[in-house]
């Protein structure tokens, strides 16, 4: 019992409220320095789940997991995309580095079909990102997510409204994502494995929005232009 104490305090799973305890559970970086400063250098944990909290898609929360998803693909692991409130945007991802032959999406029919195939998403192997949008979820669905995540050594985002950050969740971090001004993202972190939470940052998002090209625009002719009328 002594030595699962040492391990679970030494993985910061055990939250000890008179010291910060740098975890040792493997992460991987956001891509976004600032934000990885205020998670305390560990960015998106792996094998354990993270939540963005957030009150509407189209904020910028897909940008904020863009430098991820482009690395793991370009290594060969698979991005799941489970119930996305709108159709990915192929073009804008492959502009990103992100390879579509590496993205999946999903639809579900009903709650117990979502947790059903997130949970065989998460034990899979091929996986290097789970990105799912839930709706409502039981605290004791939250924690049997967290032990299929825990099987697996993938990153798993889930978006949910904020509304639900009063929740209890075992989730090993919370993000709530607000829109700041100039199109950039504010972030407060609500919870992170092993350390207090309150930090927050402010990621500037303008240059991933614009999805206009750089060079000048075409214009378009076409034979309506010479019709006599």
């Amino acid at each position: 019992m002594s030595e699962l104490l040492n391990t679970l305090m030494r993985d910061a799973r055990v939250w000890q409220g008179h010291r910060h305890r740098q975890t040792t559970q493997p992460s991987e970086s956001t891509g976004y320095q600032v934000l990885d400063n205020q998670l305390g250098g560990i960015g998106w944990p792996r094998g354990a789940l993270s939540e963005c909290l957030l009150d509407a898609p189209g904020i910028g929360e897909l940008h904020l997991l863009l430098p991820l998803m482009q690395r793991l693909t370009e290594a060969g692991k698979t991005a799941f995309w489970l119930n996305p409130p709108h159709t990915p945007y192929a073009p804008a991802l492959a502009r990103e580095g992100v390879d579509l032959d590496q993205v999946v999406m999903i639809h579900t029919e009903d709650a117990g079909d979502f947790l059903w195939t997130l949970e065989n998403c998460l034990r899979s192997p091929v996986t290097g990102l789970v990105l799912a949008w839930p709706g409502k979820l039981a605290t004791r669905e939250v924690r049997r997510l967290q032990l299929a995540a825990e099987a697996g050594s993938n990153v798993c985002v889930l978006f949910r409204e904020r509304k639900y950050a009063e929740q209890n969740s075992p989730a090993a971090l919370r993000l709530e994502l607000t829109p700041d001004d100039n199109q950039d993202l504010k972030v407060n972190v609500i919870k992170r494995r092993g350390s207090w939470p309150g930090q927050r940052c402010s990621l500037a998002m303008a240059h991933r929005a614009d999805l206009a090209f750089r060079e000048a625009p075409r214009v378009v002719q076409g034979p309506w232009q010479h019709t006599q009328r």
